[in-house]
């Protein structure tokens, strides 16, 4: 009932609460609650809100990449005004050309399929952009009554969405000047992201726009990788690392809105036991406010924090995809197809016997070569090639599998297994 009130008649809420004018009061959900919005007790990193502001006016493309659940999406939404720019959501079944068509869409145009084809045997597409050119109006002033007539004109652009000169050609004809942000990057097929990379260079060198590239990874260089010639060209932030002292800022922050006070220890042991995922420690602070009975703004200080079983609470928060893991353990172990190798199934055996230190740090290619070699049924015979083949494709499989977000990702660069997932190591 309280929630209810609060929502559908805020100012009565207000007074039943008996605060005053000049405080707030907010809801508990709305603090550390998972929110479509910048959540209220957004605290900024210098390692990543900074590097990201001093770097949007250099004329750089920008690669914010982290494992699941750090304030990726956050960072974008807090530092960038939302007129600003474009959002693209990224899909696993997407062709450059499906990316190249959604940028025009999201830019303001309206793509048809052509009859006409391309060198390839593919369909063209028609990017039309409709503009008006005199206002919609009447004005009666006393017996004299003028009015103004509307006329729209459409311009007709028939391009290659493969061909990235075409597009840029599109963008560059309507003076296109907000950055692009492609959200969820690591959802596309690897071939689509190999070949964005090569298409990103020629966006640089062409035309004045500027990308955002959202993922879940932890290679700082993965498009480099993908296009060496984006050397200098990319700026990469990591929005994974998450400081002691900033996670206990947010609880701090959300615990002044609310007017409730979490005792050190508290704060000290839930820090360490979150694996430096700031996910868990909103969830675990709302559970407790919630358990005490804080479901809006406190109307006196109160503390929290005496006698809770910090380890308990957090398993309890990851339990809540106790499902979405063993989902992913026994549609991961299946691979693509059935092989005699099972070269997925025993990628996952270093994993389920590992602790959670070893996790965390991720396993090295030599690492899983050698457990592999003493355990799978071809011992030394196993041939280096698969296990390099496998270890490229964790992701599109994952992908394929419909496993949102991901938890594995491989690291081509210092070729290492990483977990990208805190709540699966926990």
């Amino acid at each position: 009932i309280a929630q209810f009130i609060s929502y559908r008649y805020p100012d009565l809420h207000h007074r039943l609460l008996g605060l005053h004018d000049d405080e707030k009061d907010l809801t508990t959900d709305a603090v550390y609650g998972i929110s479509r919005e910048v959540p209220l007790n957004y605290v900024t990193r210098p390692n990543v809100d900074d590097k990201l502001i001093e770097n949007l006016t250099r004329d750089k493309h920008l690669v914010v990449y982290g494992s699941s659940k750090q304030g990726k999406t956050c960072l974008r939404k807090y530092c960038l005004e939302e007129g600003d720019y474009v959002v693209v959501q990224c899909s696993n079944q997407w062709t450059l050309e499906d990316i190249h068509a959604n940028i025009l869409k999201r830019a303001g145009f309206k793509v048809t399929q052509s009859e006409k084809r391309t060198s390839t045997g593919r369909n063209k597409i028609v990017a039309s952009l409709g503009a008006t050119i005199f206002g919609v109006g009447s004005k009666l002033d006393g017996e004299k009554e003028s009015t103004q007539s509307t006329e729209t004109t459409s311009a007709e652009l028939e391009l290659d969405p493969n061909d990235v000169n075409d597009v840029i050609a599109a963008l560059n004809s309507e003076r296109f000047d907000r950055y692009i942000v492609l959200e969820d990057f690591h959802y596309l097929p690897l071939q689509s992201q190999m070949d964005f990379a090569v298409a990103l260079k020629a966006f640089h060198e062409t035309s004045r726009l500027c990308f955002i590239i959202i993922g879940v990874w932890l290679e700082e260089n993965r498009l480099i990788v993908y296009n060496g010639d984006l050397t200098g060209r990319v700026v990469s932030i990591n929005a994974d690392t998450w400081t002691e002292a900033e996670l206990t800022s947010v609880i701090v922050k959300g615990a002044d809105l609310l007017n409730v006070e979490f005792t050190d220890a508290f704060m000290r042991e839930l820090t360490g036991e979150a694996y430096s995922n700031v996910y868990i420690v909103q969830e675990a602070c709302r559970q407790v406010c919630v358990r005490n009975g804080i479901t809006h703004t406190a109307r006196s200080k109160q503390e929290l924090g005496t006698g809770v079983n910090v380890r308990e609470i957090v398993r309890e928060v990851v339990a809540q995809q106790t499902g979405r893991y063993k989902s992913f353990i026994t549609q991961f172990s299946g691979g693509f197809q059935s092989t005699s190798l099972e070269m997925y199934k025993w990628l996952l055996y270093p994993l389920l016997i590992a602790s959670a230190q070893e996790l965390e740090k991720g396993f090295a290619y030599r690492e899983l070569r050698e457990t592999l070699e003493k355990k799978h049924p071809s011992g030394e015979n196993l041939n280096p090639g698969n296990l390099t083949q496998a270890l490229q494709s964790v992701a599109s499989l994952q992908v394929k599998k419909n496993i949102k977000p991901i938890i594995l990702d491989y690291d081509q660069t210092n070729l290492r297994l990483n977990i990208v997932d805190r709540g699966f190591i926990i």
